[in-house]
């Protein structure tokens, strides 16, 4: 694919994982650029995977197109480099959507009566405020409405929105033998205070499971559980990044 050479404009945030940039000429869009680093534990771990930033961009370009044609509406406008994408600006609501089919990780910490496997039908969806101070706390919708963070008529349409982009990447996955674990997505508002889901859904967003098989996971989580980082396994965590991005390429295959 050949790309038009990207002229950012200001630097206006960065995270652990993404850089955003004005779009010169055009205040309603932004750049996000991807970069190679990968964290867990609140940045406690930290690495660098060269090549992971564009396999990312790969994976959300994919995914949100996919969830553009099933009629979610997204602030993907399109890829325009390697590992740059672009935007429609948003101003982020501080909240982590998550979506969870299959009882794992630290669901099970707050609810240990549940045992891990359970499938839950229908999902069950939480939010959790982004505040690493905090480290992220769950929080309930009196307590967002109360924080001033959504209204209750947004919160019930970012958790309808959240339904309907798991049911559409469930399909997705499920159509190549993969069990779409969990997931967190995250919304924007536009000048018009329109909601768009937003930010970016990599392979750091969810757990897969080919197989429905916890022990070919192909997501982050194998970052988080290595007992100590290496060289090697790095690479091999870079390669399931790979064929995670190799996956998703069927999402958009017509």
């Amino acid at each position: 694919m050949a790309f038009t050479p990207v002229e950012f404009g200001e630097q206006l945030a960065e995270g652990k994982t993404k850089v955003i940039y004005a779009c010169p000429g055009h205040d309603d869009l932004v750049y996000v650029l991807h970069k190679d680093t990968i964290s867990a534990g609140d940045g406690a771990r930290r690495n660098t995977l060269p090549g992971k930033g564009a396999l990312a961009c790969r994976t959300t370009s994919n995914v949100f197109f996919l969830l553009e044609t099933g009629g979610v509406a997204t602030h993907y406008i399109g890829m325009v480099a390697d590992n740059v994408n672009l935007v429609t600006r948003c101003t982020m609501i501080p909240l982590e959507v998550v979506m969870r089919r299959i009882a794992t990780g630290h669901y099970l910490d707050r609810h240990p009566e549940v045992a891990e496997g359970t499938r839950f039908d229908p999902l069950v969806i939480e939010f959790f405020y982004k505040d690493d101070a905090q480290h992220d706390p769950l929080v309930t919708d009196e307590q967002i409405v109360a924080m001033g963070v959504a209204t209750q008529a947004e919160i019930d349409a970012m958790r309808e929105t959240a339904r309907r982009v798991f049911a559409i990447l469930e399909t997705a996955w499920s159509q190549q033998d993969v069990t779409l674990v969990d997931c967190k997505i995250e919304f924007g508002r536009t000048g018009a205070s329109t909601l768009l889901v937003a930010d970016v859904i990599d392979n750091d967003s969810w757990r897969i499971w080919p197989g429905g098989d916890k022990t070919r996971m192909l997501d982050k989580q194998i970052y988080r559980n290595m007992p100590e980082v290496t060289d090697e396994r790095l690479a091999g965590l870079l390669n399931k990044y790979a064929q995670v991005a190799e996956l998703t390429d069927k999402f958009v295959e017509e």
